[in-house]
């Protein structure tokens, strides 16, 4: 049914309040308190004698309709579910709340008594099995709900907006806390620069509690109002022409304010009232300028009866937090079954039908008979989105994890020691009503991923540990819509976007985004705006509020000159530079600025206006740089291994004789923890990391380098030794290479050992060498020491290096020389140009520049000495032979 915007009285209207009711049977039942139709009454204002019957009119919201739907879904999915309460099935019973009070404690009334009998406070054979009760919608209903449910002990489980106090009500709430949203907020204006905002507020108390505790905060960061306004809400038949005039005159200013971003901290419904805006322009259904809209999660895109075909282009572009959700592809053939024809349970689904398809039932109970008969096979997809939708919402999400929580919660504490033990015909646990207070410590503990994949559970303060999403609307002008996520605030306020992902409202300047305006032609000004609210401060009687303090925040802001009306709240005044790890600040009683200098955990912004906390950064495996590194590590592992492997199966060869295998095993052994060593330096540092990392660095490099210096000797020695009445034949042999391997070793051992009983490594984080991070590092403790640990290496390859370039033509029997030689050719070029890289990088890739040359000399003294001998051991066994090796080539 399609209405005139000035026809807001279209609607059907019942003589009798309709059933709206929604029951399924079971063992155990959930109730739900739902919001389908809500109530407009006359208004009692006690100056005359009032009607005997209340005048009530019943608005429809036919998009709510899905968060019933939902909680039979998940029932559904439930009952169906062997694997969680195998035993056992769940019903539910659902009352609408009218978004009434009064309907809302009847509602809950009808709940805790027996079935369609109202009788509160009492229990009989016939009472309900209630375990818990999902709802309400909105916050105020919620609160009505918990004053009932308090008493009996029974678990509540908020599906939408949070109350701003419990009151010693004992809920649990599916939706992350508040403040999380409020910092996504914040984050969002900060990284686009939008210092210049405003802001829609209802006028009812949650106002309040946002001017005294988040709109502070606002200002704090930096962040001003263009303008705060109260919304007005439908409660009463006659507000309805006040809405409509001070919607026109609230349109008006916004469209005349300097600011191109608004922020809406509204509820359920709040978008029925922005889809009014279109029509104040007077003829065309557009505005007269871009806005981007940043909506709370407490909002969807609704649209009531006489909205239906209304333009919502306004909304392409919007901004809007959205509790995380997946998509559940069963949930949209669910939906599409829906017939009222084959759900005769379910006491919405005739009145939503005849909202959304303009139809009557034949048996209706109406004065006037508005439209086509009902078929019952109209198709639910050809409803326009923000009428009605098929894929999951966000609120019906909320829903649908709430009813599993609580059947997990059920499995617990069935499967816990509390149960009974008395069991009735079935094998099944006998259920008690008595028992079920007991269901609190098992929702507080419950813990699960659903079928979506997402992971359910609460903090201890019983709130859902998720975060928001920040969704981006695309809007058509067939009314098609879709969400596209472009941002996230995770559960530990880390804020992230892609902006390049965002499609925005065509008529939006996007300077502030693509960088539009050069440098010179931008102002840098000086914007003083109020910092904090109170209630005393402000004047409820008009939409417009009037603040009267004067605490104020200085703001360094640059200013396109196209916006001359923001130019004019710039005062001309001189800035105080600061330098770059400084911030402005404005001096007590004046206008001018001072400067603060951040902490060291803190760097300022781009417009030096807020210090923003520094990022985390050391060298991990969740990033590309510290997984190759660590793959690099583990094949030159593996690689080594299996030349040892291969040395030690063909060890009686001629060839792994004539090279000392004691010694080659040595070396491969030593080479195979230099490539291990590696995982000492990525990941998160501790004390055991930093006092081994360099040492064992140190201590193993040394045992292999003095390897090589042995075998160098070694090929030395043996030449020499073949010559006739040589004396050097005593020196060949083991205990001169074991000697010289432990020898230098100890050395290495005992500089270490000195460094770490004199000033040993440390965990320590360096905030001084890059700008925006905090880097996670070792202290060496005495650069020194480390240094000296690197110059004996040195030493030690240097010696090596030199013996074996004097070797290098001996005769080809015993030419391992040459291979050694290559191999500390590689070793000292490596380490050579470690030192002035090492001491050129800062953060994360020092240590990567460190992890480099292990892999990179390791791998040279591996390939060079090794590669040799295995390409003879493997593919060409003919020439390992004693024969071979002792034939003297001149």
């Amino acid at each position: 049914m399609s209405c005139a915007p000035n026809a807001v009285q279209c609607r059907i209207r019942y003589p009798q309040p309709p059933v709206h009711k929604y029951h399924q049977k079971g063992d155990l039942i959930i109730g739900g308190i739902a919001y389908h139709a809500g109530i407009v009454a006359s208004k009692l204002l006690f100056n005359e004698e009032p009607l005997p019957t209340l005048t009530e009119s019943f608005v429809v919201v036919p998009k709510h309709y899905q968060h019933s739907v939902a909680l039979a879904f998940a029932v559904k999915e439930i009952n169906e579910n062997p694997q969680i309460l195998p035993n056992l099935t769940l019903g539910f019973h659902i009352y609408d709340s009218h978004n009434n009070a009064r309907r809302t404690y009847h509602a809950t009334l009808i709940l805790l008594s027996a079935l369609e009998r109202l009788i509160p406070s009492y229990l009989c054979d016939k009472q309900k099995n209630l375990i818990a009760v999902i709802g309400g919608l909105d916050a105020h209903i919620s609160t009505n709900v918990a004053t009932l449910l308090n008493n009996y002990k029974i678990p509540q489980l908020i599906y939408g907006s949070v109350p701003s106090t419990n009151n010693g009500h004992s809920f649990y709430q599916m939706v992350p806390h508040e403040a999380l949203q409020h910092t996504g907020i914040v984050s969002l204006l900060l990284y686009f620069g939008w210092t210049w905002i405003g802001v829609l507020l209802l006028n009812d108390e949650s106002s309040d509690r946002h001017l005294q505790t988040v709109l502070p905060m606002f200002s704090q960061r930096g962040i001003c109002f263009a303008f705060i306004k109260r919304v007005p809400t439908l409660t009463s038949d006659a507000e309805v022409n006040n809405i409509l005039e001070n919607g026109a005159k609230m349109y008006n200013e916004i469209m005349d304010s300097s600011t191109n971003v608004v922020v809406f901290y509204g509820k359920s419904n709040s978008m029925t009232f922005l889809r009014w805006f279109p029509y104040y322009s007077g003829h065309e259904p557009c505005l007269r300028k871009g806005i981007v809209w940043i909506t709370t999660a407490q909002m969807e895109l609704t649209s009531l009866v006489y909205q239906k075909y209304w333009k919502t282009e306004i909304f392409n572009g919007m901004l809007s937090f959205t509790i995380h959700s997946n998509d559940l592809p069963e949930f949209k053939q669910f939906v599409e079954k829906r017939k009222p024809s084959s759900t005769k349970e379910d006491g919405f689904i005739r009145q939503f039908w005849q909202e959304a398809f303009g139809c009557v039932f034949p048996d209706a109970d109406v004065e006037e008979v508005m439209g086509d008969i009902c078929s019952s096979e109209e198709k639910l997809e050809t409803l326009p989105a923000p009428f009605f939708e098929m894929s999951m919402t966000g609120y019906s999400y909320s829903v649908y994890n709430a009813v599993n929580v609580v059947a997990h919660a059920l499995h617990d504490m069935s499967s816990s020691r509390l149960k009974l033990r008395a069991m009735d015909g079935r094998g099944g646990p006998k259920w008690q009503k008595q028992q079920f207070w007991q269901l609190h410590h098992f929702l507080k503990s419950v813990s699960f991923n659903n079928s979506g994949g997402d992971k359910v559970a609460f903090d201890q303060h019983g709130e859902l540990v998720a975060g928001f999403d920040v969704i981006n609307w695309i809007v058509s002008s067939n009314q098609t819509f879709h969400r596209v996520k472009v941002g996230r605030v995770d559960p530990n306020q880390v804020f992230t976007i892609n902006a390049e992902a965002i499609t925005w409202y065509s008529w939006f300047n996007q300077w502030d985004l693509e960088g539009a305006v050069t440098e010179e032609e931008t102002t840098w000004c000086v914007i003083v705006c109020l910092r904090f609210f109170t209630t005393d401060s402000i004047s409820k009687n008009d939409n417009a509020f009037r603040v009267f303090r004067q605490d104020v925040v200085l703001v360094i802001s640059k200013v396109p000159p196209y916006q001359s009306s923001k130019v004019s709240i710039c005062e001309n005044q001189l800035i105080k530079p600061c330098d770059a790890r400084q911030v402005f600040v404005l001096q007590d009683g004046s206008d001018m600025n001072d400067c603060n200098t951040c902490s060291d955990e803190e760097y300022p912004n781009k417009n030096q206006n807020l210090c923003i906390p520094k990022d985390i950064s050391f060298l991990s495996y969740g990033e590309p740089l510290g997984i190759s590194l660590a793959c690099f590590a583990l094949y030159f592992s593996m690689i080594t291994a299996l030349t040892l492997g291969t040395f030690m199966k063909h060890h009686n060869t001629a060839l792994v004789k004539a090279n000392n295998r004691d010694l080659t095993y040595t070396l491969l052994i030593s080479l195979l923890l230099c490539f291990l060593c590696v995982f000492l330096f990525i990941g998160q540092r501790n004390m055991v990391t930093c006092l081994l990392r360099q040492t064992a660095f140190g201590i193993i490099f040394s045992v292999a380098v003095s390897c090589v210096l042995a075998k160098t000797i070694t090929v030395v020695l043996a030449f020499m030794a073949t010559k006739p009445g040589s004396r050097m034949r005593m020196w060949v042999g083991k205990r001169l290479t074991n000697s010289i391997v432990v020898s230098c070793s100890l050395v290495q051992a005992g500089v270490c050992a000195a460094w770490l009983g004199s000033t040993p490594p440390f965990p320590d984080a360096d905030v001084h060498s890059v700008t925006k991070e905090v880097v996670l590092e070792c202290n060496e403790g005495s650069v020194t020491m480390f240094y000296c640990v690197l110059g004996y290496m040195g030493f030690l390859a240097l010696v090596s290096f030199t013996v074996a370039f004097f070797a290098r033509k001996l005769p080809d029997s015993f030419n391992e020389a040459k291979f050694i030689t290559f191999s500390m050719l590689v070793f000292c070029s490596v380490w050579l140009s470690f030192v002035p890289t090492y001491l050129s990088t800062k953060g994360k890739y020092m240590v990567a520049v460190e992890i480099f040359s292990i892999l990179a000399s390791g791998a040279g003294l591996l390939c060079c000495i090794f590669a040799p001998k295995c390409y003879i051991i493997l593919l060409r066994p003919e020439l390992n032979n004693r024969e071979l090796l002792v034939r003297s080539k001149v």
